[in-house]
């Protein structure tokens, strides 16, 4: 099985709450009200156009599985996903994550196995702080 990866830093928020129960966000923007329930970082270094042009092709390739892990402290979060010959993953600031098998310009997985509420508590109250800087890495398997 071969991998790639790419690993960029984001930050956390006050306003994070983490209640969404289909998607999950990361953002370059700054700005974060509550009703962005799926947002989990902010102040992304990428946005999606911005990922490594290898790892987007393996994204994009038949079969491949997509993996996103957040670490903060030594604590982590991680959802795998699929990936999908349709997915542009071309948007200038976003990174969404979906159960479903919708597909647009902000998707990065498809069929993920977790969603913004299955984030643990004690791992949310890590990402409310805005002062926390939040290690993102994509892998994908093929």
């Amino acid at each position: 099985m071969r991998s790639l990866s790419d690993t960029f830093m984001a930050r956390g928020h006050p306003n994070v709450t983490s209640t969404n129960r289909t998607t999950l966000m990361i953002t370059t923007d700054s700005h974060l009200t509550t009703r962005g329930n799926c947002i989990l970082a902010v102040r992304a270094e990428k946005g999606l156009r911005d990922l490594n042009p290898d790892l987007k092709e393996a994204i994009k390739s038949e079969g491949s599985r997509v993996h996103l892990t957040m670490e903060v402290g030594g604590t982590q979060f991680h959802v795998s996903g699929k990936g999908d010959p349709r997915l542009p993953l071309d948007h200038p600031t976003d990174m969404v994550i979906r159960r479903s098998g919708y597909i647009c310009g902000r998707t990065l997985m498809i069929h993920a196995d977790k969603a913004a509420v299955d984030i643990d508590t004690s791992f949310l109250e890590l990402l409310r702080d805005e002062g926390v800087k939040v290690s993102v890495t994509i892998r994908v398997d093929l």
